[in-house]
């Protein structure tokens, strides 16, 4: 039997999500694609231009938070 979901960790939560599904997909799931949104998947950032190719694997780990500007 093929399995249709995977599971990942989303800021330290387990979440199951479809395969074959992008960074790009998930923020638009979660409903959190919006301006100062930060993303890092297994401890490596990934920039924004990214975020539509880039697939996610079972048990990704990944890191979801609103960068702050400051000084």
């Amino acid at each position: 039997m093929k399995t249709t979901h995977l599971q990942i960790v989303l800021n330290n939560q387990p979440l199951e999500v479809e395969i074959n599904i992008t960074a790009e997909m998930l923020l638009q799931q979660l409903n959190r694609h919006q301006p100062g949104t930060a993303l890092a998947i297994n401890q490596i950032i990934i920039p924004r231009t990214d975020w539509e190719q880039c697939q996610l694997h079972e048990g990704d780990n990944i890191l979801l938070f609103q960068a702050i500007a400051g000084g």
